[in-house]
């Protein structure tokens, strides 16, 4: 008896992957809500990283990288995401981007940071403040990143957390709370809400309307802008 035959359908749509820290359990969550099935094909991979986010266990995750894309499916994709904001900071956008495609083939490489100057740029905007939860040695490199970039930084409010399983336990209110604390002590263009383990999705529209300014995190930005790199147009 034969096999049986069958047909193969190629898909159609833009293919998208994602490297989340092992330890992360905010982003994909977010993910499958601003990019749905029918958008794009989103494929997931983890990195080992650290417990705690420090400047050594970033160092550590560097090693990491190219074997964590490895494991991404090898059929190619449009875009491929490295979802650390930090650790985009303090590794480097240009060595991020050659660790993802010595194990990855893909069109474009992004991740928070450039996905934020992206969003800079494309609303206008030239002060930005920077909510993060990190203690300062780890929060410190992402302003200096922005300062490079000539974004200028009026201002930045930490929670000083190590822990990433805490990270993910921030309540949005209180990161509401320091957003509002944070646009009310200088005059800036927009806030950005730091660190894709952060809970901000359902915050953002609040306070834009409440501030009156744009107010980004890392998760937005790195959605719109991998599907901006994938071709839909957004």
């Amino acid at each position: 008896m034969g096999d049986f035959p069958y047909d193969l359908t190629p898909s159609t749509l833009p293919a998208m992957g994602l490297i989340v820290l092992r330890v992360d359990e905010t982003i994909e969550q977010d993910f499958r809500r601003a990019i749905t099935p029918d958008a794009a094909r989103l494929h997931i991979t983890r990195v080992q990283s650290g417990d705690d986010l420090t400047p050594d266990s970033i160092a550590a995750m560097e090693t990491q990288l190219t074997s964590a894309a490895s494991l991404l499916p090898p059929a190619g994709f449009d875009v491929v995401g490295y979802a650390c904001t930090s650790g985009t900071a303090q590794i480097g956008v240009d060595r991020v981007g050659d660790l993802v495609r010595a194990g990855v083939q893909t069109r474009h490489v992004t991740n928070p940071l450039t996905a934020a100057l992206a969003a800079f740029a494309d609303r206008g905007v030239a002060r930005v403040g920077i909510v993060s939860p990190y203690v300062a040695s780890v929060a410190a490199p992402l302003r200096t990143a922005f300062i490079n970039a000539g974004i200028e930084v009026p201002d930045t409010v930490s929670f000083g957390e190590e822990v990433e399983a805490r990270v993910a336990r921030i309540d949005p209110k209180s990161i509401a709370d320091a957003a509002r604390a944070l646009a009310a002590r200088r005059p800036m263009d927009a806030v950005f809400l730091s660190c894709t383990n952060l809970r901000t999705f359902d915050i953002l529209s609040v306070l834009e309307a409440e501030l009156g300014i744009p107010v980004l995190s890392s998760n937005q930005v790195l959605a719109w802008h991998m599907a901006r790199l994938a071709g839909q147009g957004v």
